[in-house]
């Protein structure tokens, strides 16, 4: 207490002490510290007042511009509230705000007054019931909201963007299997239907120039057989093209390679074939390309060179098939004239199992030799 027996009463702080809008009845808050006054000069005969609280001000703040001026007073009763803006910035420091409070309490008392606590009410249990009732409604609003949102920038985004990366994406993918399945259907129709009409054209050639009814039947025989088998894989093909949901059917293997032999010996050509090793078990991609390049190889060589011996060696080992077709070069090619794309096409079969294929002149001979891994398919 002061000498005069008054007690003098200093508020410093920021806008909780000073109040909001002071001196405006209609909207204006007060701060508590003009409440806390009027309580005191109730019960108190005298009471000399002094707000030095300034709104917005941090705790740094409040210490630096308030506290002198309220040392100069001589309070006998001191409170200070500070801290809530600084709680407000992006960095708030709690340890700087705590001694800035403790600083002003030391300095306070230290000069005979006495430092009054403020704690301020939780407002959270008044309104607890009304939170539990309305805090869902704006929870789901707020996503009705969201989806909406998203739903309308997703249209316009389409319309003023176009298609995204990743819808584009999905397009080049699609067309690229496109693309590999006309190849593929392409290198299918071009080995099986090739080689049909290759035999068909040979044996009646051959038929005509021999005029012996005996190899006449049997060159007649040999066109039928192969025109059958080039239906069968004409049908398949077909049914590739209708039904592109389902799977194809199963195409030729390697097991059924001595009815590509037979049509070739049937044409004039003497085979000397050599097959070792289980071809039955092969997996099914390795012995349906082997099947494919082994009759393209076979085509080439009656299209291109006529009745000449052929040697035909396949063998399975632990991790590829060796597959090897060899002719005689013939002075100058006989028959028909290609693009290549055989060729090419026997190539792109090994490729795609990983393996390869070489095609081209060797030691005199025209040799088709093709490599296919095993490992990568099992």
């Amino acid at each position: 207490m002061s000498s005069d027996d008054r007690l003098r009463y200093v508020a410093l702080g920021d806008s909780q002490t000073e109040g909001v809008g002071d001196g405006d009845d209609t909207v204006g808050l007060r701060g508590f510290a003009d409440r806390l006054a009027e309580t005191l000069a109730v019960h108190n005969s005298g009471v000399h007042y002094a707000n030095l609280a300034v709104r917005g001000r941090l705790a740094g703040q409040v210490r630096e511009e308030q506290l002198a001026p309220a040392l100069a007073l001589r309070p006998g009763l001191a409170t200070v509230v500070a801290g809530v803006n600084d709680l407000l910035r992006p960095r708030f420091d709690a340890d700087e705000v705590a001694g800035h409070l403790e600083a002003m309490f030391e300095e306070l008392t230290a000069r005979g007054a006495r430092v009054a606590t403020v704690t301020f009410p939780d407002v959270t249990r008044l309104i607890r019931w009304a939170a539990a009732l309305f805090a869902p409604v704006p929870l789901i609003l707020l996503i009705v909201i969201v989806i909406l949102l998203g739903e309308v920038i997703t249209v316009f985004a389409r319309r003023l963007l176009g298609p995204s990366a990743a819808e584009r994406l999905t397009a080049l993918e699609a067309r690229t299997e496109q693309l590999l399945e006309r190849t593929r259907i392409a290198r299918e129709l071009h080995d099986s239907i090739g080689h049909a009409l290759t035999v068909a054209v040979v044996q009646a050639g051959a038929a005509r120039a021999a005029g012996d009814p005996e190899f006449t039947d049997r060159a007649l025989s040999a066109i039928e057989e192969t025109g059958r088998a080039a239906l069968e894989d004409l049908e398949r093909v077909l049914l590739v093209l209708r039904e592109s949901a389902q799977p194809p059917s199963q195409r030729p293997t390697l097991a059924e390679a001595d009815r590509l032999l037979e049509s070739a010996r049937a044409s004039g050509a003497a085979v000397d074939a050599q097959l070792t090793g289980p071809l039955e078990k092969l997996p099914g991609p390795v012995t349906r390309e082997g099947y494919r390049i082994l009759q393209e190889a076979l085509t080439n060589v009656l299209r291109h060179c006529g009745s000449v011996p052929v040697r035909v060696r396949i063998e399975m080992t632990a991790d590829r098939l060796d597959l090897e077709v060899a002719n005689p070069l013939p002075e100058r090619p006989t028959f028909m004239s290609g693009s290549g794309s055989g060729l090419r096409g026997m190539r792109e079969r090994a490729a795609l199992l990983g393996g390869e294929a070489e095609t081209g002149p060797h030691e005199g001979s025209w040799r088709v030799r093709a490599r296919l891994p095993l490992d990568r398919i099992r």
